[in-house]
């Protein structure tokens, strides 16, 4: 079982940063892609951004292509989402998910999720 623990959501104002952690543990996914999702009241779970946990290989939506970046420290079994320009429309539960092979899928292909953090952006 892999077991994913966020962490470092919150309130800021808008054109603020914030970095999201997603600590990783129990089983090692040795081929796993690593995604960040977000769901929004009212709408439904979106891909944000994602990251191959061998080879480092990203991928970002559209709406924060440029604004964010996701990263690893394998020593950490870590990945981060590092966020800035924060718009209010960033606001969202994010959710940090698992899977044991390479290709990206939706949301629904994901077994592995964490509790999901809230991210608020005060205009």
């Amino acid at each position: 079982q892999v077991q994913l623990v966020e962490s470092g959501g919150g309130l800021v104002q808008a054109g603020g940063s914030l970095r999201l952690s997603c600590a990783v543990s129990g089983h090692t996914l040795s081929n796993a892609r690593m995604t960040w999702f977000r769901q929004a009241p009212g709408k439904e779970r979106e891909f944000v951004a994602t990251i191959t946990w061998i080879g480092g290989r990203t991928g970002y939506a559209d709406s924060v292509k440029g604004r964010c970046t996701i990263s690893k420290d394998n020593a950490k079994n870590t990945v981060y989402l590092q966020m800035n320009s924060l718009k209010p429309e960033d606001t969202a539960v994010y959710y940090c998910a698992a899977r044991a092979v390479v290709v990206t899928g939706t949301w629904r292909d994901y077994p592995y999720w964490g509790q999901g953090i809230q991210v608020t952006v005060s205009s």
